[in-house]
This record gives C-alpha cells, structure tokens and sequence, in this order.
C-alpha cells in the first residue's frame, strides 16, 4: 500500500513526496482501453488515463462528455464492458482471470479510493463525529478511541471541528461537503476522487470547499476531480484532462492546457468557461 494513507494501525497523514523522486514507480491509477454503454449510447471509448502517485488530475467536458461516469468506473461504482481498472498496482472489479471479484475482494480494493459526491451523502441520522467514524469501526475495524481521535483531527483539517457534535440539517451545503471530505479521508484511501464537489453550493460557499482540496494537494494527496471551476483547476492540478463525447480529446500540464490548447475544441471551451 502507498505510504500517502496508512491501513488501521499505521500512519495515518501522507508523507510529502521525496526531494529528487516525486512519484512511485507503480501508478495510483491505471486505466486501459475503458468502455461504458448505458443502453444503446457509448459514454466512454476506449479511455486511456494514468494519474501518477501524489499527481491531481482534473477532468474538464461538457454535460454528457462521460466525466462522472469515467470517476464512477474508477472504483467500480460503474461496471464498464471493456478494459482494465488498476489502483496502485491492483485490478479492480475483475480478477486476473477475468471473472468477477467476490464481493469482499472489491470491498478492499474499493477501499484504496475515497468518493466525495455532488450531494454529499452523510447519514442524517447521525452527527457529524460519527458520520466520520462510521465506516473506520465497521469497515476497516478500528477501536472506536482510535477511529473519534483520527476523526477530530480531520475535522480540525478540514475547518469542522466545532460541529462535531452537530446534525447535517443543521449545515450550510459547504459545511456538509467539507464533513463528506473528512469522512472520505477517515477511510485511508490512496486515492481521492471528487465528483463536481462544488456543483450543488451556493456561490459563496464554493471557496471554502475548494481551499480544503487545494490543502489537500499541497499536502501530497494523489487525487482525481471532475469540476467546472476553470481557475480552481488550473491552481490544483498536475495534468488536465478534456473529454468529448467519451473521448479525452486533450491531456496536458495546465500551463499548456489553458493557454495553449492543441484543439479547436478545447480552445472554444475555455473561450466560454474562462
């Protein structure tokens, strides 16, 4: 496992990357020759992508490009017909033989990502200390002293801490994405995958979602983010990835990306978006 999350018992805050050599040899993500349908309509085709360990990839598109889809197939939320799925080194959803994982061999592959939605998704029945601490008990089996302690401190991260004891309809939709962000990160995951993270707050709310993410980048988290915030995107990522159509029609370093652009595509996009 990637020494930027810790399984229960061991460090649990990733290391900053090593001066001279920023990236593991094994990817955080590898992606090879993926397909989706739903129906008779291909979403995804032929998608090849890799992010490297500590790297922030952002997925750029139109509605309908396949942006969702393409994070949902990352941690087999989606079942894709074709190609190969590998987080850290190992195949999600098929074993090498081709059939099936069982379903507690996916549980523990699916576990080396953390899913932040659109809608946040917290448990309203319980506050926001044990929306945190849930699934590190039931899940990964920490002692619940251990999984309130790591809960805490990543409330504290993530700008939480004086509504531990809080419900979520007593919160603003940024308060309950930045608690979807810390639940997510309670889990370990070695990579984060963030779904429009910002897309159901109000304006003014969306900076201080994005600041946490930004933080997190800075502190060597390997991530990948769907978004429509242009500026966020080119602040936070390594490498920018458009897709049309199913299709990455461009990749490049942000640099490139937004000022350059390869494809008149691309180039109207940003002329609308920027």
């Amino acid at each position: 496992m990637s020494d930027l999350h810790a399984t229960a018992g061991r460090q649990a805050t990733p290391e900053p990357p090593a001066a001279g050599n920023s990236h593991a040899t094994t990817a955080a993500v590898s992606i090879r020759n993926l397909s989706k349908s739903f129906d008779d309509v291909e979403v995804l085709r032929d998608v090849n992508l890799e992010v490297k360990q500590g790297d922030v990839v952002t997925i750029l598109g139109s509605s309908g490009s396949g942006k969702s889809t393409l994070l949902r197939c990352i941690n087999w939320l989606e079942q894709p017909e074709r190609g190969t799925i590998h987080i850290a080194g190992e195949r999600i959803g098929m074993n090498a033989d081709g059939r099936p994982m069982s379903v507690k061999a996916l549980a523990r592959v699916r576990a080396r990502t953390g899913m932040v939605f659109q809608s946040f998704n917290l448990w309203p029945h319980l506050n926001v200390l044990h929306n945190v601490t849930e699934a590190p008990i039931h899940v990964l089996g920490q002692p619940r002293q251990e999984a309130e302690a790591r809960a805490r401190e990543l409330l504290d991260k993530v700008g939480m801490s004086h509504k531990q004891d809080a419900y979520p309809n007593t919160l603003s939709g940024g308060q309950k994405q930045r608690v979807a962000i810390a639940r997510a990160l309670a889990m370990q995951p070695e990579v984060m995958l963030f779904d429009e993270p910002t897309s159901a707050l109000d304006p003014e709310l969306v900076g201080e979602v994005l600041g946490v993410i930004k933080a997190l980048s800075a502190e060597g988290y390997t991530m990948v983010i769907v978004t429509h915030e242009m500026a966020f995107s080119r602040a936070v990522s390594d490498q920018v990835v458009f897709l049309e159509k199913g299709l990455i029609i461009e990749q490049a370093d942000p640099e490139t990306f937004f000022t350059r652009p390869r494809t008149e595509r691309v180039q109207r996009f940003l002329e609308r978006h920027q």
